[in-house]
């Protein structure tokens, strides 16, 4: 097995009280140290989504 890419994310949830007990959510880049905050789960799911649909395309343009 050969890896291309390699991604290490540290991730941080936590509740909020008072808030409809929702998860809040930190994405810290570990090589970068670039860190993302997101207001629930759903936000975090759909930016990982979004971000493995945008290395998926650079993967394809990479083969051509």
């Amino acid at each position: 097995m050969v890896i291309e890419e390699y991604r290490a994310y540290l991730l941080r949830l936590w509740r909020v009280e008072g808030d409809g007990n929702q998860w809040r959510v930190h994405l810290e880049n570990v090589e970068t140290g670039e860190l993302k905050g997101f207001a629930s789960l759903d936000k975090l799911i759909e930016y990982l989504q979004n971000l493995n649909a945008k290395e998926g395309e650079t993967i394809g343009q990479k083969e051509m």
